[in-house]
C-alpha cells in the first residue's frame, strides 16, 4: 500500500471516499463488496475490497496519463459491477465522474448529449461491448461527442494500477455531477462533493438503523442518486455485503427482487412506490409460497408518492411471507440534497395524515379523523437529524408557513449541494434562499442560505409530509389540484389504464386553463380497445372526484410515456409532447367539433353529471 495512506488504517473520521475504499482495501480486502445477479439463481460478478481497489487505480492511472485531473468524465455502461469501477477509477484520478443513462441501440441520444456538452466533458468511460455498439449504430452521427476520448475501462490491464499517483483531496473536492431528472425541465449537474457524500452516508446510516450486520440488495439505476448513494455507496460506507441485479431483471420479473431479498436474507432494500405496487399484481400465490422476507428491516419507499394504499396492500400480501408493515420506512430526497433529506423511526409504522381535500386545494391543511370520499390521506416522509434544517415557505413572499399552510420545502445542512454547475444564476435562484422574516436572534431558524427544492409540504409536530410539486401544481379556477391525486383517480377508472403510467397537467386554451389527461394502455388490452367506454370512465370519475372537466385525453402505447430513471413521470416533458404533438398515440379525445360529434352521446352524460355538481363545485 501507498504510504500516503498508511495512517489511515487506525482512522474512521474520513474526508473522502477515496480514503474510505483504500481503509476497506486494507482492512477487509478478501471481503466481497459487491455481488451482480444476473438472476437470482446466477452471480454473474463479485468484487471484493481489494479488487475494486485495485481496479480503481488502474482506471486513475489511465486518466491521469491523459492529464485529465480536474476534468469530467462521462460514465456509460450497462447494469454490472464495472460502473462502480469507473466511477471510482475518478475518484483516485481526481476526476468529476458523470454518470449518464447507458445508450440503447437505435436511441435518440439527445440527452445524452446535451449532459455531455452542459459538463464539458473530455472523456467517456465506458465498456468493450457499449463502445463496439455505438460504433455501429445508426445513430452514431447524433452523438455529437464524438471529438471526445472514449476508453473501455474492462479492457485495462491491473498492472496499471502500480503507476496511480494519490491525490490531494479533501471534502471540498468535487465527486461527481449527479444530473436531476428532468422532471420539470432540462436537466442539471448537481456539484457533488466528498463531504455532501460522507454526511448524507452518515445520516442514511443512523437513520436506516444500520450495523455491520446490514445486508443490502438493490436494483434502482446506479447513475441515479438513489441507486448509487443509497445502493453503492451505503454499504462500502458500512463495510458490508451489496447484492445488485439489473433494473430490467426487476421490471421484467418482479418477484426476482424479493426472491433475492429472501435468499440473501437483506436487511435494506427499496425503491419508488410503483415497484412495491409491481410485486403485488405480479406476484403469484406459488411465488409467495417460496419467499422468506422477515429478515426485511428497511423497506425504504421514496423517489415519487407514497401511498397510504400500496403501504397497505403490500403488507397485507407479503405478510404470509414474514414481511412486517414497520419495515416501511417512507423517506424523503432529491439529487440537490445528495439524497436523504428525512426520514422516520426504523421499528415504527408508517405515520398518515388525513386531510380535507377542499381545504388542500387552498394550500390549507385541515385535519381528519377519519379518511372518507372527501379526504385524502398522505404519508408522512419522517423528520431532519439534529444538524440539517427543514423548513416550510411560502414560495411567493419568502415567509415561513404556519403548521396550518402548505408551502416550498427548504432546506439547509451540510448534505445541501454546491449548486449547478456552470449554471450561476440558476444556482443562485435555487440554492441562495433567505427567510424574509427570520429572527436573526434564534439561531434555531437561520434566515439562510436555503436549498428551494421545488416541492411543496408541511409540517406536523416534526414530520414532513408532501403533497405536490410547485411546477406541476395545476391551477383552475383559482384552485390548486395536484396532479399525482387526478392521475391516481384516472387509472382506476377503467382496468385497461396502465398503473403509475398517467399525466395530468394543463393548458392554455383561449386564456383559460383546461386539464389534459395523457395515460398508457395495458399491453393486453391494446388489441380490443373500447375507446368511448375508457374515456367516459376517465372523465366522469375525474368530475367527481375533483370537479374538473378535462379538456383532452391521450391514451398512448405501452411504456411510451415520458419517466425519470426513477420511475417519475416526467409531466412537464409529457406536455411539451402533447403541445408538439409527438406522443405515441393510440387514441385521443379532444374537445373540438371532430371529436365532439364522435362522443356526442358521451357528451350528453358529462353534462348531465356537471349540472348535477354545480350547487358544490365552483365549475
Amino acid at each position: 500500500m501507498n504510504t500516503y495512506f498508511d495512517s489511515l488504517i487506525t482512522q474512521h473520521d474520513f474526508s473522502t471516499l477515496v480514503e474510505l475504499l483504500l481503509y476497506r482495501a486494507q482492512n477487509q480486502s478478501e471481503q466481497k463488496a459487491y455481488t451482480f445477479l444476473q438472476s437470482t439463481e446466477a452471480e454473474a460478478a463479485s468484487l471484493t475490497y481489494k479488487e475494486l481497489h485495485t481496479q480503481a487505480q488502474a482506471i486513475a492511472a489511465s486518466l491521469q496519463a491523459l492529464n485529465l485531473v480536474g476534468e469530467r468524465a462521462l460514465l456509460l455502461y450497462q447494469p454490472g459491477l464495472d460502473f462502480i469501477a469507473a466511477f471510482f477509477g475518478c475518484l483516485y484520478a481526481g476526476v468529476i465522474a458523470v454518470p449518464a443513462y447507458p445508450p440503447r441501440r437505435n436511441q435518440k441520444l439527445s440527452r445524452l448529449q446535451a449532459i455531455a456538452v452542459d459538463a464539458q466533458a473530455k472523456i467517456v468511460l465506458t465498456s468493450k461491448s457499449i463502445l463496439d455498439s455505438l460504433q455501429t449504430s445508426s445513430n452514431q452521427e447524433d452523438l455529437e461527442i464524438s471529438g471526445l476520448h472514449w476508453l473501455a475501462t474492462d479492457e485495462l490491464s491491473n498492472d496499471l494500477a502500480q503507476a496511480w499517483q494519490p491525490q490531494e483531496l479533501s471534502g471540498d473536492t468535487l465527486a461527481f455531477l449527479q444530473y436531476t431528472s428532468g422532471s420539470t425541465g432540462t436537466p442539471k449537474g448537481v456539484m457533488i462533493t466528498h463531504g455532501n457524500l460522507l454526511h448524507n452516508e452518515r445520516m442514511i446510516e443512523k437513520a436506516f438503523g444500520h450495523t455491520n450486520k446490514t445486508i443490502v440488495v438493490g436494483w434502482l439505476p446506479v447513475f441515479h442518486d438513489m441507486g448509487l448513494i443509497g445502493n453503492v455507496l451505503q454499504p462500502l460506507y458500512l463495510g458490508v455485503p451489496c447484492i445488485l441485479m439489473s433494473p430490467v431483471e426487476f421490471l421484467q420479473k418482479p418477484i426476482r427482487w424479493l426472491q433475492a431479498i429472501s435468499h440473501y436474507k437483506a436487511t435494506t432494500s427499496g425503491g419508488p412506490n410503483f415497484a412495491y405496487d409491481l410485486c403485488i399484481r405480479k406476484a403469484t400465490p406459488e411465488q409467495l409460497a417460496a419467499l422468506d422476507l422477515s429478515s426485511w428491516e428497511v423497506a425504504f419507499t421514496g423517489a415519487e408518492p407514497v401511498r397510504a394504499e400500496t403501504l397497505e396492500q403490500f403488507a397485507a400480501t407479503f405478510a404470509p411471507c414474514g414481511f412486517r408493515k414497520e419495515a416501511f420506512y417512507p423517506c424523503y430526497g432529491m439529487a440537490e440534497t445528495t439524497l436523504i433529506v428525512t426520514g422516520g423511526e426504523k421499528t415504527a409504522l408508517p405515520i398518515t395524515c388525513n386531510v380535507e381535500k377542499a381545504a388542500l386545494e387552498q394550500n390549507r391543511i385541515l385535519k381528519q379523523h377519519q379518511s372518507h370520499g372527501d379526504t385524502l390521506t398522505i404519508v408522512g416522509c419522517g423528520q431532519s437529524p439534529a444538524d440539517q434544517k427543514v423548513v416550510i415557505a411560502d414560495p411567493q413572499s419568502l415567509t415561513m408557513c404556519t403548521p396550518e399552510q402548505v408551502g416550498e420545502i427548504w432546506v439547509a445542512g451540510p448534505s445541501v449541494a454546491q449548486g449547478y454547475w456552470n449554471q450561476p444564476e440558476q444556482t443562485e435562484k435555487t440554492f441562495h434562499a433567505y427567510l424574509a422574516d427570520a429572527d436573526v436572534s434564534d439561531s434555531a431558524i437561520p434566515s439562510g442560505p436555503y436549498l428551494r427544492t421545488g416541492d411543496l409540504g408541511f409540517m406536523l409536530n416534526g414530520e414532513l409530509f408532501i403533497t405536490g410539486r410547485l411546477k406541476d401544481v395545476i391551477i383552475i379556477r383559482g384552485q390548486n389540484h395536484y396532479p399525482q391525486d387526478i392521475e391516481l383517480t384516472v387509472e382506476k377508472s377503467h382496468p385497461a389504464l396502465k398503473s403509475d403510467s398517467g399525466a395530468a397537467f394543463s393548458i392554455d386554451f383561449k386564456g383559460s386553463e383546461r386539464l389534459v389527461i395523457v395515460q398508457e394502455v395495458e399491453r393486453s388490452y391494446l388489441r380490443k380497445l373500447n375507446v368511448q367506454e375508457i374515456v367516459g370512465n376517465v372523465r366522469q370519475a375525474v368530475i367527481a372526484q375533483h370537479g374538473l372537466d378535462i379538456f383532452a385525453t391521450v391514451l398512448i402505447k405501452t411504456g411510451s410515456i415520458p419517466k425519470t430513471s426513477s420511475g417519475k413521470i416526467r409531466r412537464q416533458a409529457c406536455r411539451t409532447a402533447f403541445l408538439a404533438g409527438t406522443l405515441d398515440v393510440l387514441e385521443d379525445w379532444s374537445e373540438n367539433p371532430g371529436n365532439k360529434a364522435k362522443f356526442r352521446d358521451l357528451e350528453a352524460e358529462v353534462d348531465s353529471v356537471l349540472k348535477q355538481l354545480t350547487p358544490t363545485k365552483q365549475l
